[in-house]
């Protein structure tokens, strides 16, 4: 047993060591990116040994680096991509966020068959778009060690953002664990890798605080829903060591600028479970775009970025000093940094990692529900079927877990509930009431759109936008934090057409059994895929069932977030916090079959992924056409 300071000491040293063994590629090292787009790319995905620290350990690597060489593109050209598995299993390579054809997609059992070991598949696509992207194997937890890297591809004509020098700063998590292993382990305990959970000493000080019997009470509403507050990551800096540009905290990598420079950051979230919060302490940064798209400029000292998104910004620093890049994991059990300075060499202070922040009700779904309302219902009972089809005789709500969305879904058997009733779709009809005054009301009928089983834990009742909220554990210290609210397109949208349908689907899951579904069913249980129609104008809501956020990606097409600007951004992935609900507009224009699913990878291969297919080929009579919402293998 060694102390969390030791632990984030010889992590941090194992990562500088790794970056010691010249597996940091080139683009990585430059002291300024190079401009000069190329048509023709040879890549080679391979296994590389290295020592760090004594300790010996393998890479999954394209061409030898981690992260991957750079792949820098021009609007309105065709590129070539040459990828030569050296690898003893299946291989791919997915292109995140890009517009093409749906055979040079990348994944395995949806686009393609994959790359067979000592096989060489060529790519070809026209490159329709402009701004930052990244890519990665969609081949099992290749992702997880090793393969990817970024993507920049200029635009065809001027650039709407003025910079004098540009780098790409690619956060990802790296362990010396297999992954195979961690996702055992997650199976048998999904809260395994989290070294924050609440003590005794936390206790004391709540009793402290808000005085005994408040204290007991909310300790016994969460031990009874076998919820815990401090769950807000899946693996963590327990097995983590979290890189920038392949290097370490102690490795210090250093971007440097001249004092007055105009420098664009082009931030990737490369990472395989990893949440960060960036900030440059004494210098804010004006956000021009997302996901590759530009927007609106917007200064801010901080922001979230889930995995998977990308972030530009432009920063200015007039100094002739060093500031830190703090990227902090959300869960805060680590942190990657770099550094920008006028010289080689020099540092600047590191700021000291947060405190955890807790998971409340309001992450939870029940937002504006009282303390009582939830403790009631750790002690209700029911045994009845649900008019919208579920059964929760067979539940149990020790499923529930820290966190987790609402309660429709739960395993109430053994449970009094006192008769509770909620009417079918009135998700959140109980907001703001005590449990005093919701006896009477059924909730075995409150509106679920999705089967129940061992799959659902529970089900958020009263899901809210909160599109203004920055995250969970932000805003509260003093400086400006973006949130989604503040994102606006730069452009018009080009589809000005209402939606003709809505679309509804729901996050679920069970963590303790470490289940993860769209509508209560995993990915190796549905009947077939999501048909949309090819050009039509939909709207798709999703609902956070889950006490975790998860970033969810859809292959082929960008997505339009609702967030009431006029102009709304431009997404390939859009985060859903706990508790919460996301709508979006989409114009279903690439036609074939494209990955949908959560981007933390040991979440999508436990069955957080569905396929949608986007088709001509649909009868308008089809089951679930003209519904809210459809079953798996139905028109949505």
């Amino acid at each position: 047993m060694f102390s969390r300071r030791q632990f984030l000491q010889n992590a941090a040293g194992g990562a500088a060591a790794l970056g010691a063994t010249q597996l940091v590629p080139a683009w990585a090292r430059a002291a300024s990116l190079q401009s000069g787009a190329q048509q023709a790319f040879d890549l080679t995905i391979a296994e590389t040994p290295f020592e760090v620290g004594g300790r010996r350990a393998v890479a999954t690597t394209v061409n030898g680096g981690i992260p991957g060489p750079l792949l820098r593109f021009r609007e309105g050209e065709d590129v070539t991509l040459r990828v030569t598995n050296r690898l003893a299993d299946t291989s791919s390579i997915h292109w995140h966020g890009l517009i093409l054809p749906n055979d040079q997609d990348g994944v395995p059992g949806v686009t393609f068959d994959g790359i067979a070991p000592g096989e060489t598949f060529t790519y070809r696509y026209p490159v329709r778009q402009s701004g930052t992207y990244w890519y990665h194997s969609h081949s099992r937890f290749q992702e997880q060690t090793g393969v990817y890297g970024p993507i920049i591809i200029d635009p065809a004509g001027a650039d709407p953002v003025a910079y004098d020098r540009e780098y790409i700063v690619m956060l990802s998590d790296w362990s010396f664990e297999d992954p195979e292993r961690i996702f055992a382990k997650l199976k048998k305990h999904s809260d395994y890798y989290n070294y924050n959970k609440r003590t005794l000493g936390d206790f004391l000080n709540d009793v402290r605080d808000k005085g005994l019997g408040q204290a007991v009470s909310d300790r016994k509403m969460w031990a009874e829903m076998r919820m815990m507050r401090t769950d807000i990551a899946d693996v963590t800096g327990a097995t983590y060591t979290y890189l920038m540009n392949g290097t370490g905290p102690d490795a210090n990598w250093t971007g440097l600028f001249n004092p007055g420079e105009r420098v664009r950051l082009r931030f990737i979230n490369g990472s395989a479970m990893s949440y960060f919060d960036v900030r440059i302490p004494g210098l804010p940064m004006t956000v021009v775009g997302t996901d590759g798209q530009d927007v609106s400029p917007v200064e801010t000292d901080e922001f979230r970025i889930s995995t998977a998104e990308t972030y530009d910004v432009v920063v200015e620093p007039r100094e002739d000093r060093a500031y830190t890049i703090f990227a902090e994991s959300m869960d805060r059990s680590g942190y990657a940094r770099g550094t920008l300075a006028p010289r080689a060499g020099m540092q600047a202070e590191v700021p000291p990692l947060r405190e955890p922040f807790l998971l409340t009700m309001q992450d939870m779904g029940m937002g504006g529900m009282s303390h009582g309302a939830m403790g009631g219902m750790a002690g209700a009972k029911a045994g009845k079927k649900a008019k919208s089809g579920m059964n929760h005789s067979g539940h149990d709500m020790s499923g529930m877990k820290s966190g987790q969305g609402g309660m429709s879904g739960m395993d109430h058997s053994g449970h009094d509930m006192g008769g509770m009733k909620m009417q079918a779709g009135a998700a959140g009809a109980g907001a703001g009431m005590a449990m005093d005054d919701m006896s009477g009301m059924d909730m075995m009928d409150m509106g679920h759109n999705h089967p129940g089983g061992p799959a659902v834990a529970m089900e958020a009742m009263n899901p809210q936008e909160r599109l203004d909220d920055p995250g969970n554990g932000l805003g509260d210290d003093g400086w400006r934090v973006l949130s989604y609210s503040q994102l606006e397109n730069l452009r018009p949208n080009k589809d000005p057409r209402p939606p003709a349908r809505e679309v509804e689907l729901h996050l679920t899951s069970n963590m303790e059994r470490y289940m993860w579904s769209f509508d209560g069913v995993k990915f190796n249980e549905v009947d077939g895929p999501v048909l949309f129609r090819y050009g039509e104008r939909l709207r798709l809501t999703l609902v956070n069932d889950t006490m975790m956020a998860h970033p969810i990606h859809l292959h082929g097409m960008f997505v339009e977030l609702e967030t009431g600007a006029a102009r709304r951004p431009l997404k390939h992935v859009v985060n859903v916090e706990p508790g919460t609900k996301r709508s979006m507009l989409i114009t279903a224009d690439e036609p074939g079959d494209w990955a949908f699913h959560c981007h933390l990878l040991y979440h999508m291969e436990a069955g957080m992924f569905r396929v949608v297919r986007v088709t001509d080929n649909v009868a308008a009579d089809d089951p679930g056409s003209h519904s809210k919402h459809g079953d798996h293998g139905e028109v949505l």
